[in-house]
């Protein structure tokens, strides 16, 4: 059967190419999409995931880390005062706009804090001295600025909010969803730039001392701020990520994108074997002629939807794997997690096998005595 399966395949190779073709640019289709998906996703949250707070204080209904909303900046004193937190710090999170040489204002999103080392925020520092923030009008500029400002170096300077800040050090993949580049502030300086945080802040980040209870403090701190949200490190990712997916129609792209892909694979490899079908209808008259079953018909075109789902999905992952390098260097992300990977393995020989339901339909009523006409 195997020999039988493959002969009729690879019959007409030009018919071949096209259907592993087929399969391979739905392949390549949802991989691609999803991976940029998830790499924006990914955008959305890692501030949220890098920085090392337990717990996040928010105002009320804050829909996501980038739109911060204020409130009184004394609360930080009644989270110090809840037994168990061995840390809590003002985080100040708003977007503010930069004037480059060229006399261009573009916006970037800055993060001040009082004292960034004891949070692990920038996570990947390659030039300049955080404690630096604190002597002066300084900044710690993304590198991924380099793609929305020009080239930068350190010691440069800029003006941000009509005031001459000096660029003390570059960090690495410090990336918001809305790819607009991140700075790093000393708090009050924030401040300073923009009037109305005066004695506010957006955030109070949490750090539980050693054997606390998460949820004992937690409940304190929400009985102690009943006009704030207090949320956990991961509650607080999924909430950002989830309002991108909601409000920008992600996640309906994602569905129509991976529904696409397997429409096209199905249509393809179903009107291939289909047409191949029909070209060896006799071949199939003589397996029914010589005591074959439609079970054993069906198993033939089972092998070949198979053998086109293997090839068509080696064949569509080899670019995506390749691509994710290039897509890093024009500052986005291809998350394929090898998970995703086996799932679309399996969905394609799933869809592929059932695609060879409309050829079965076809050859399960031959009649035997085909074979011995004309």
């Amino acid at each position: 059967m195997i020999d039988i399966a493959l002969k009729m395949l690879l019959h007409d190779r030009l018919r071949f190419a096209i259907t592993v073709a087929g399969v391979a640019f739905a392949v390549l289709l949802v991989l691609f999409q999803f991976g940029l998906f998830l790499g924006l996703l990914d955008n959305a949250s890692i501030t949220i995931e890098h920085i090392r707070a337990d717990l996040w204080i928010t105002s009320l209904n804050t829909p996501n880390v980038d739109f911060a909303h204020e409130f009184p900046e004394s609360r930080v004193y009644r989270v110090r005062s809840v037994p168990g937190v061995e840390r809590a710090d003002n985080l100040m999170v708003t977007f503010m706009n930069v004037t480059l040489p060229s006399g261009t204002q573009e916006g970037i999103l800055v993060y001040a804090l009082d004292d960034f080392s004891p949070w692990g925020i920038p996570w990947h520092l390659l030039d300049g001295q955080l404690d630096d923030l604190r002597r002066g009008p300084y900044m710690v500029l993304d590198d991924s600025a380099t793609s929305r400002f020009g080239p930068f170096t350190v010691g440069e300077r800029r003006e941000v909010m009509g005031r001459r800040l000096t660029i003390i050090g570059r960090s690495q993949d410090a990336r918001s969803f809305t790819t607009t580049p991140l700075a790093f502030l000393d708090r009050e300086l924030g401040q300073q730039l923009v009037p109305t945080a005066r004695g506010n802040t957006m955030y109070v980040l949490v750090k539980l001392a050693p054997g606390a209870d998460l949820e004992t403090v937690r409940a304190e701190i929400k009985r102690r701020l009943p006009f704030n949200d207090v949320h956990t490190r991961e509650e607080w990712a999924r909430i950002s990520r989830r309002y991108w997916v909601n409000n920008t129609g992600l996640g309906f792209n994602l569905f129509i994108t991976v529904f696409l892909g397997c429409l096209v694979g199905v249509v393809v490899v179903a009107q291939t074997l289909y047409t191949a079908t029909m070209d060896h209808l006799k071949e199939f008259g003589t397996v029914k002629a010589i005591g074959g079953s439609n079970h054993d018909i069906y198993r033939i075109l089972a092998r070949q939807a198979v053998v086109s789902a293997l090839v068509g999905f080696v064949l569509g992952l080899i670019p995506a794997m390749a691509l994710r390098p290039f897509f890093a260097h024009k500052d986005l992300k291809l998350i394929i997690p090898p998970a995703f990977i086996a799932l679309v393995f399996a969905g394609t020989i799933v869809f592929c096998v059932a695609s060879a339901a409309v050829s079965f339909r076809k050859v399960s009523s031959i009649d035997p005595g085909l074979v011995f006409r004309g």
